[in-house]
């Protein structure tokens, strides 16, 4: 059993069970790990066994994403990333709106899509840039950033999400994740026609040390 199942069957409407129960997979490749939330179930990917989570009692009802639970998952000198809402649309297929915007490998937004993603195209204009990549568990994702966030209320967002998904196959299941405090952002998705269906964040756990002698 894989991860991106679970977020194929979501887009379709498709959810797990709402019964308080955590189903937990194998880690990530990259050695990452995750904990995903959909109404009353949870799904954690982690190179831990599946008894010592279950032991740490979590629960699809919140509990999967209680900090101490992802201090765990983590480690003691992992690094957790922030919980994000999970949405998903369609792409729009088409002829592309963006053209592919070169010069743009230092921006943080791509650093970090290069860090956590494969494949990862950029495009862009006057507006802003997107990444659209190869994602959590190998679902297409695309991000957004605007060149001036500050000028906000012109419509920016929601104009370069609309074209944006002109870059994704018609009818292809496409993801974003943003923080839920990113309240401009997630209006844009939301308007752009994204919904919402779960939560989830990122978790390296650090390399196990070398054992102590005896």
């Amino acid at each position: 059993m894989s991860l991106l199942p679970f977020f194929l069957d979501a887009a379709d409407g498709r959810f797990p069970p709402v019964d308080g129960e955590v189903t937990v997979l194998p880690e990530l490749p990259g050695g990452l790990a995750c904990s995903v939330a959909f109404t009353g179930h949870a799904v954690v990917a982690t190179a831990l066994p599946a008894a010592e989570v279950h032991a740490r009692k979590p629960d699809g009802f919140g509990g999967s994403m209680a900090p101490d639970f992802l201090r765990f998952l983590a480690g003691p000198d992992g690094w957790i990333g922030v919980i994000d809402v999970t949405l998903v649309s369609r792409g729009a297929g088409g002829t592309p709106r963006l053209a592919p915007l070169t010069g743009a490998d230092d921006h943080p937004r791509i650093r970090y899509a290069r860090e956590m993603r494969t494949g990862v195209r950029v495009f862009g204009d006057e507006r802003g840039l997107i990444a659209v990549a190869a994602g959590l568990a190998g679902r297409t994702e695309l991000s957004i950033e605007l060149h001036q966030p500050q000028r906000g209320g012109r419509g920016f967002g929601r104009s370069l999400i609309a074209d944006a998904l002109t870059l994704v196959p018609e009818g292809e299941p496409v993801f974003a994740a943003v923080s839920p405090g990113n309240a401009r952002s997630l209006r844009s998705f939301l308007s752009s026609g994204f919904t919402p269906i779960g939560s989830e964040v990122l978790l390296r756990p650090a390399p196990a040390g070398p054992a102590t002698p005896p």
